[in-house]
């Protein structure tokens, strides 16, 4: 039979070949390979009825055509390391897994969502209210977020967050908005960037209604604790704030005051402010011209507020964004404004709060210096009681090493093994041994007696609000910066303190490593990373730059004070100190 004329299709393109049907049907692969370059053993070809291997089966006819199926250039190489799952894993190896936090991929101009979700990460009562059987929200967002964080602690890997973008869309519509800015226009437009701080503060909103934690609990929130408690985002999210006006023009005039709740503090960047507490003061100490009554005209009135309750977790917005009238738009404010890692809010409470918070604040303070002293001795201890490596072939006459002690961790037992000279006390294995002159006690004895000090002097009133701070006293957990000048445009990247996904060596009197209370002593929150032990010391913070982690040192928090287009601390998650 006279050859062929049949086309086949590969990748788009279309080629003219010619079939020889009394040949077999690998040569004719043969001539496939002269056209495509695709090796036989990596070929697949296709027709209608079935594939090549027969051609009774097929009957080709000119005109004939085949789609061939396969890739001419070299095969992806098989990963360095073979994938290892974590149901696989030694402890050993999940504990190095789970070290470094996911993140999340950016789905088109998503980074304000992803960074906003990465910050609200550091407060670990949430996880543990979202996971409340009695969950019940009128929007599905609370059961979104605890499903996305859920997924985030389950793998190594980044996310795509593309059910809870949905949902916030959903929940959200102006998330959902269209980019309208000229170069964007056409076809291809996509989704426009959006605020961080708004993202932030709307997935909060929603949190409204998800239960709270009641008093004394380290688990779950049951249905029973609904309805004694307040929701979750009033325990630990929530201030209550006292504002007072007063007429500059007629002092004789009644002050007014009304009170109102907040779910964070503004930091008002002028060309005067340097500290984010005299920006915070700014936006709190304010005039303002109203009607007045006794006057019966407009008049100037200052107006004071101050807070009545402080939540367990503070945020900070830094106002970087200022409408312009000579350009008509948002712009951001460059100026560099420093913000601290340590912060004392009780310049920014009434003086009836401040008496209640000034005691444990000023003791917790004496002890964190005493905490910071005996971590000094205990380093120097160890070094001086730790030997110098043995010599290959020591002396003869050498007297036996015998082994350091690890003052650091209190381990003093009995060292088996060596002999004891003679005169001197014996000590059993897991017996303690007697403490040297001069030796510290084991940490968690000093941190017991610190904490039921430390309860003593907490406030009643205080005591009884589950998610209020009771020392005015707080450490900056979270981040979201933004970088770029337009407020509607550039990038925002998440910032996270690496203590709260990690357990530290000395938690406090408890042995589990879990926390001790943040709010209200007796509420116990279990660390994001126990299997992984930090040093106390360790003040390190993880970049979530979408699905881009990685460590972040402490030093160069200082680079996001501002000053420039690059990133620039935007919102700021401030805990109240642990006990």
């Amino acid at each position: 039979m006279a050859p062929l004329p049949v086309q086949i299709k590969h990748a788009g393109k279309v080629y003219d070949v010619q079939l020889d049907p009394d040949l077999p049907p690998a040569v004719f692969k043969d001539a496939v390979y002269q056209v495509t370059g695709i090796p036989v053993d990596r070929m697949k070809v296709m027709v209608k009825g079935g594939d090549d291997s027969s051609w009774k089966k097929i009957g080709p006819k000119a005109g004939h055509t085949f789609m061939v199926i396969g890739a001419a250039g070299e095969l992806p190489k098989p990963p360095a390391k073979p994938v290892v799952f974590i149901e696989d894993m030694d402890d050993a190896e999940l504990a190095e897994a789970l070290a470094k936090p996911v993140g999340l991929r950016n789905l088109g101009n998503t980074c304000y969502m992803n960074a906003s979700v990465q910050a609200l990460r550091a407060i670990p009562e949430l996880q543990i209210a979202l996971s409340a059987p009695a969950l019940q929200s009128t929007t599905p967002l609370p059961a979104a977020l605890r499903d996305l964080y859920a997924s985030m602690s389950r793998t190594t890997d980044s996310i795509t967050p593309m059910a809870f973008l949905s949902t916030l869309r959903q929940v959200n519509p102006q998330f959902a908005e269209m980019d309208r800015r000229e170069k964007t226009r056409g076809p291809s437009a996509g989704y426009a960037q959006q605020d961080a701080e708004e993202c932030f503060g709307q997935i909060i909103n929603t949190l409204r209604n998800v239960p709270g934690l009641p008093s004394g609990s380290s688990t779950v929130a049951g249905a029973e604790a609904t309805a004694t408690t307040k929701k979750f985002v009033e325990q630990y999210l929530m201030g209550e704030m006292r504002r007072e006006l007063s007429c500059d023009e007629a002092p004789e005039e009644a002050h007014s005051i009304t009170h109102e709740n907040i779910l964070k503090i503004e930091c008002n960047i002028t060309a005067s402010t340097n500290y984010m507490l005299t920006g915070i003061l700014n936006s709190l100490d304010q005039k303002v011209e109203k009607r007045s009554p006794s006057l019966g005209r407009e008049a100037v009135y200052t107006q004071k507020s101050r807070l009545t309750r402080l939540p367990g977790y503070l945020v900070v917005h830094m106002v970087r964004f200022a409408w312009r009238q000579d350009i008509g738009k948002k712009a951001k404010i460059m100026r560099k404004v420093k913000f601290p890692t340590e912060f004392d809010a009780l310049d920014l409470v009434t003086e009836e709060l401040k008496a209640k918070l000034l005691p444990v604040s000023r003791r917790l303070k004496e002890i964190e210096k005493e905490r910071r002293e005996r971590r000094k001795v205990r380093k120097r201890t160890k070094a001086v009681a730790t030997p110098p490596p043995l010599p290959l072939t020591p002396h003869p006459l050498a007297p036996t090493p015998v082994p350091s002690i690890d003052v650091e961790m209190g381990d003093s037992v009995g060292i088996q093994g060596v002999d004891t000279p003679a005169g001197e006390e014996t000590v059993e294995p897991g017996e303690p041994k007697a403490k040297a002159e001069g030796e510290l006690d084991e940490e968690s004895v000093y941190r017991k007696k610190e904490l039921e000090e430390l309860e003593e002097l907490v406030s009643e009133d205080v005591r009884n609000d589950v998610g209020a701070s009771v020392s005015g006293l707080y450490d900056l957990v979270a981040i979201v910066t933004h970088k770029g000048a337009a407020a509607d445009a550039g990038h925002y990247i998440g910032f996270v303190k690496k203590s709260v996904f990690h357990a530290t060596k000395s938690s406090g009197p408890s042995a589990s490593g879990s926390a001790p209370a943040i709010a209200s002593p007796g509420v116990s929150v279990p660390s994001s990373g126990a299997s992984v032990l930090i040093d106390e010391d360790d003040e390190d913070w993880y970049k979530f730059d979408d699905d881009k982690v990685s460590l972040f040192p402490r030093e160069k928090l200082a680079t996001l004070d501002g000053g420039g287009e690059d990133s620039s601390a935007y919102v700021l998650v401030y805990k109240t100190k642990s006990f």
